[in-house]
């Protein structure tokens, strides 16, 4: 017997098939968002009882990776770029996340006044209005509210490194003395030349006829020299002319900065005074010393605040890397490939 079904049991049944096949093509699609969800946001490092997510990384690390293929290096050094720069990454969140945790294991905290100060001394520095600086952060797609996140995150490690390294440095008389003594290029004075120079370039494998020219042209300059024409005047005469030789104001320069040729013959030189012809790599040259500008040297007396300020500085990263070494080394770290 052949069992026949009214329209209405057919439209049921099709209604059942169709809300199954919606159902299972849902399933999948959720299954699937599912999965790349997890893959986005797997961990990839745990530092304690926190972790970090591919997520995060991935945000932190999406401007570097603009930057850099913008630079359009060659395939493998972009490759190995961008991997350095993400495993830098990973390794400042970790630091980061350490922080963090002593931040909350000290109970430091900061005062709303507190980020009010640093944003206003911050607008203030850059003579920006509100509707500047809010205009500024919105072209950065940066919200007032997520700017005041990462201020009062600045704030809370700026009073932890306090806490942990700057209260524990202590800068010595000796400390500062080592540092003005072994600095002498620093403090010791100064002595600049400003140096003028006319020349001709000569090849150094060229014809001699072409040498002999050269030193007959400067023989003739020196002579006019030493007849009492100023040197300055002489090198404007030679740029309108047609003379191969020309001339230069060549600027300011230690001696430690001349070539060896130059050093010997311009250290017993005075102001106003001019060389004999030099035969150099350059070519041929007639050195002038225009002036010359001493600075006396710094008694450390003068100098001590700088130098406390520069080995303060100094002082506060070493120890800052050191302390942060320790902390990495009690505290429990893996890193997820």
């Amino acid at each position: 017997m052949i069992r026949t079904f009214s329209p209405k049991s057919r439209m049921f049944a099709w209604a059942v098939m169709l809300s199954t096949s919606v159902f299972c093509i849902m399933r999948s699609h959720v299954l699937l968002y599912a999965e790349e969800l997890a893959l986005v946001d797997r961990i990839v490092a745990v530092v304690n009882n926190d972790v970090i997510t591919l997520y995060d990384v991935n945000r932190a690390f999406r401007p570097f990776e603009e930057n850099i293929k913008a630079l359009d290096y060659p395939p493998g050094k972009e490759r190995q770029t961008l991997f350095q720069v993400r495993k830098d990454i990973l390794d400042h969140l970790v630091n980061s996340k350490l922080a963090d945790q002593e931040i909350k294991r000290y109970q430091i905290t900061v005062s709303k006044d507190e980020i009010d100060n640093m944003i206003e001394r911050f607008k203030e520095s850059r003579s920006l209005t509100d509707e500047q600086f809010r205009e500024g952060l919105g072209k950065q797609g940066i919200t007032i509210e997520e700017y005041r996140k990462e201020v009062k995150e600045q704030i809370l490690r700026a009073k932890l490194v306090n806490r942990e390294v700057k209260a524990k440095i202590v800068i010595t008389d000796e400390d500062i003395k080592a540092f003005y003594e072994s600095n002498p290029e620093k403090y010791a004075g100064d002595k600049k030349y400003h140096l003028w120079n006319i020349f001709v370039r000569v090849s150094a494998g060229g014809e001699s006829s072409d040498q002999s020219t050269a030193q007959s042209s400067m023989s003739a300059i020196l002579a006019k020299l030493k007849e009492g024409y100023p040197f300055e005047n002489l090198v404007n005469d030679l740029v309108n002319s047609s003379s191969e030789a020309q001339g230069s104001d060549l600027g300011m320069f230690r001696l430690e900065e001349l070539s060896n040729q130059l050093q010997k013959k311009v250290k017993n030189m005075k102001t106003g005074d001019f060389s004999d012809v030099l035969n150099t790599d350059f070519g041929y040259q007639i050195i002038y010393v225009q002036k010359i500008v001493e600075t006396p040297a710094k008694p450390i007396e003068a100098v001590e605040s700088e130098i406390h300020e520069l080995l303060y500085s100094e002082f506060v990263d070493d120890r800052y890397d050191e302390w942060l070494g320790e902390l990495r080394e009690r505290s429990h770290i893996k890193v997820i490939n």
